[in-house]
Protein backbone atom coordinates (compact mmCIF):
# COMPACT_ATOMS: atom_id res chain seq x y z
CA UNK A 1 0.00 0.00 0.00
CA UNK A 2 2.72 2.57 0.29
CA UNK A 3 4.32 1.63 -2.39
CA UNK A 4 1.49 2.42 -4.29
CA UNK A 5 1.19 5.67 -2.74
CA UNK A 6 4.76 6.25 -2.87
CA UNK A 7 4.02 6.00 -6.81
CA UNK A 8 1.27 8.01 -7.15
CA UNK A 9 2.90 11.05 -5.32
CA UNK A 10 5.91 10.64 -7.88
CA UNK A 11 3.84 10.59 -10.87
CA UNK A 12 1.64 13.46 -9.21
CA UNK A 13 5.44 15.55 -8.99
CA UNK A 14 6.42 14.81 -12.72
CA UNK A 15 3.04 15.63 -13.75
CA UNK A 16 3.26 19.29 -12.34
CA UNK A 17 6.91 19.60 -13.09
CA UNK A 18 5.68 19.17 -16.74
CA UNK A 19 3.02 21.58 -16.72
CA UNK A 20 4.78 24.18 -14.86
CA UNK A 21 7.45 24.17 -17.78
CA UNK A 22 5.00 24.28 -20.46
CA UNK A 23 3.19 27.48 -18.69
CA UNK A 24 6.67 28.93 -18.43
CA UNK A 25 6.84 28.78 -22.18
CA UNK A 26 3.78 30.33 -22.99
CA UNK A 27 4.76 33.71 -21.38
CA UNK A 28 3.63 36.79 -22.78
CA UNK A 29 6.23 39.20 -24.77
CA UNK A 30 5.44 42.42 -26.19
CA UNK A 31 8.02 43.31 -29.38
CA UNK A 32 9.02 46.13 -31.46
CA UNK A 33 10.33 46.00 -34.55
CA UNK A 34 9.85 46.76 -38.16
CA UNK A 35 7.16 44.46 -39.84
CA UNK A 36 6.86 43.50 -43.07
CA UNK A 37 5.78 40.81 -45.56
CA UNK A 38 7.66 37.72 -46.07
CA UNK A 39 6.97 37.23 -49.44
CA UNK A 40 6.65 40.39 -51.12
CA UNK A 41 9.69 42.71 -49.35
CA UNK A 42 12.15 40.20 -47.50
CA UNK A 43 11.26 37.23 -50.57
CA UNK A 44 12.05 34.38 -48.04
CA UNK A 45 8.55 33.05 -48.48
CA UNK A 46 5.73 31.60 -50.92
CA UNK A 47 3.06 33.17 -49.91
CA UNK A 48 2.26 36.02 -48.00
CA UNK A 49 2.90 36.30 -44.08
CA UNK A 50 3.64 39.08 -41.63
CA UNK A 51 7.65 39.24 -39.79
CA UNK A 52 8.55 41.64 -37.37
CA UNK A 53 12.67 42.57 -37.61
CA UNK A 54 13.79 43.72 -33.73
CA UNK A 55 16.68 43.85 -32.24
CA UNK A 56 17.29 41.40 -29.15
CA UNK A 57 18.86 42.65 -25.82
CA UNK A 58 22.36 41.79 -27.17
CA UNK A 59 21.39 44.04 -30.33
CA UNK A 60 21.39 41.48 -32.85
CA UNK A 61 18.38 41.23 -35.33
CA UNK A 62 15.79 38.64 -34.20
CA UNK A 63 13.35 37.86 -37.03
CA UNK A 64 9.87 37.28 -35.48
CA UNK A 65 7.46 34.84 -37.69
CA UNK A 66 4.16 35.65 -36.90
CA UNK A 67 2.03 32.98 -36.89
CA UNK A 68 -1.20 33.17 -39.28
CA UNK A 69 -4.64 33.65 -36.97
CA UNK A 70 -7.05 36.50 -37.58
CA UNK A 71 -5.49 38.99 -35.82
CA UNK A 72 -2.35 38.69 -37.79
CA UNK A 73 -4.39 38.29 -41.28
CA UNK A 74 -6.27 41.56 -40.48
CA UNK A 75 -2.96 43.12 -40.18
CA UNK A 76 -1.51 42.23 -42.93
CA UNK A 77 -2.62 44.26 -45.33
CA UNK A 78 -0.49 47.35 -43.72
CA UNK A 79 2.44 45.54 -43.94
CA UNK A 80 2.81 43.81 -47.79
CA UNK A 81 3.54 46.18 -49.81
CA UNK A 82 5.92 48.88 -46.95
CA UNK A 83 7.36 48.13 -43.87
CA UNK A 84 6.55 49.90 -41.02
CA UNK A 85 7.27 50.03 -37.25
CA UNK A 86 4.67 48.16 -35.23
CA UNK A 87 4.54 46.43 -31.61
CA UNK A 88 3.20 43.29 -31.08
CA UNK A 89 2.32 40.91 -28.17
CA UNK A 90 1.94 37.17 -27.92
CA UNK A 91 3.62 34.13 -27.00
CA UNK A 92 7.17 33.20 -29.08
CA UNK A 93 8.01 29.25 -29.73
CA UNK A 94 11.04 27.94 -31.82
CA UNK A 95 9.94 25.98 -34.55
CA UNK A 96 12.08 25.04 -37.36
CA UNK A 97 14.64 27.00 -36.27
CA UNK A 98 12.59 30.03 -36.31
CA UNK A 99 11.47 32.35 -33.70
CA UNK A 100 7.12 32.25 -34.19
CA UNK A 101 5.19 34.65 -32.11
CA UNK A 102 1.57 33.99 -32.24
CA UNK A 103 0.09 37.60 -31.37
CA UNK A 104 -3.22 38.84 -29.49
CA UNK A 105 -2.74 42.13 -30.61
CA UNK A 106 -0.29 43.73 -32.92
CA UNK A 107 -0.21 47.85 -33.85
CA UNK A 108 1.81 50.22 -35.73
CA UNK A 109 4.38 51.76 -33.22
CA UNK A 110 3.83 55.26 -31.72
CA UNK A 111 6.95 57.29 -32.05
Amino acid sequence: MKNKIAVLAGMAALALVFTTSAFAQDKEVTVTGEGKCAKCLLKQADACQNVIEARGEDGKKVTYWVAKNDISDNFHEDLCKSAKKVTATGTVKEEDGKKVLTVTKIELAKN
